[in-house]
């Protein structure tokens, strides 16, 4: 997990060109998406933070966004992921 806050805006767009970040999330809700999801673009630059893959979200709590993944969220939401 990678705070943005922590992370300056080339190394973020580098990350994401390698392949090293493919999700996005908020912090203070627990909750992960695509990068391209008009919800997590919203959110402030304090709160946001990256992962790698699904399971690392999942690994740190996180949950699907009913957004902009939501047949994840509706598997999560029903207790099967």
């Amino acid at each position: 997990m990678v705070k943005h806050s922590k992370i300056t805006d080339l190394d973020l767009l580098n990350k994401i060109k390698k392949g090293e970040i493919c999700f996005g999330g908020n912090q203070k809700l627990k909750i992960y998406g695509t990068l391209k999801c008009t919800s997590g673009k919203r959110m402030k630059r304090e709160n946001r933070v990256f992962f790698l893959s699904e399971n690392e979200a999942r690994e740190n709590g996180f949950r699907p966004c009913g957004h902009c993944m939501k047949s994840e969220y509706q598997k999560w939401k029903n207790g099967l992921i």
